[in-house]
């Protein structure tokens, strides 16, 4: 009996402390995936999501559009599209979105494809080699629930980037969401916060 108490106390305390832990990530999520974008940037740097076939994943297709968006206003504006071919991908991540950028009136000359990189350590380090020098300001662009672990990469390689987030798609908010709570702790222990 009182080990039986012992274990549904262990087990109260550690709900508790998962839901508070839990609850203080999704405030850091929320905090920078809701911070204005500068208007001054020199160049951008659009980060890779899945493509299906040939055709960019919702969460890929509403970066485009956010890039997009900012490009349209802001014409000194340059921009880096990050990302290599993976699997069941049949043209690389920064093709796909060049492809959706070009569509949407961004000239071609304006675009930069890196497309090797398979993870967002290596977006960056790829990118990185790529800015013009000079191009000081530059910003990041993202799905919501991305950007904090996105910027800390990024600073972390010496780029002090601030963010442009697109939406999350609502049918991936909660699983995009859970999958960032462990990609986040993961950089935290291998960084040791």
């Amino acid at each position: 009996m009182l080990k039986k108490k012992k274990f549904k106390k262990y087990c109260f305390i550690f709900i508790i402390i998962a839901a508070v832990y839990m609850s203080t990530l999704q405030y850091i999520i929320y905090k920078h995936g809701h911070m204005e974008a500068p208007d001054d940037a020199d160049y951008m740097i659009v980060l890779g999501a899945r493509v299906k076939g040939t055709e960019p994943s919702y969460a890929l297709q509403y970066r485009i559009d956010k890039a997009a968006e900012y490009l349209k206003t802001h014409p000194q504006t340059t921009v880096i599209v990050s990302g290599g071919k993976g699997k069941r991908e049949d043209i690389s991540e920064a093709l796909a979105m060049k492809r959706g950028l070009v569509a949407q009136g961004i000239q071609e000359e304006r675009i930069t494809m890196e497309d090797r990189s398979t993870n967002t350590d290596e977006n960056i380090k790829f990118s990185k080699l790529l800015i013009p020098t000079n191009k000081k300001k530059g910003i990041i662009v993202t799905n919501d629930f991305h950007m904090y672990r996105a910027k800390k990469i990024a600073e972390k390689q010496g780029l002090q980037l601030e963010g442009l987030s697109a939406r999350t798609p609502k049918p991936i908010i909660i699983q995009s969401n859970l999958r960032e709570y462990l990609a986040i702790t993961k950089y935290w222990i291998m960084n040791q916060i």
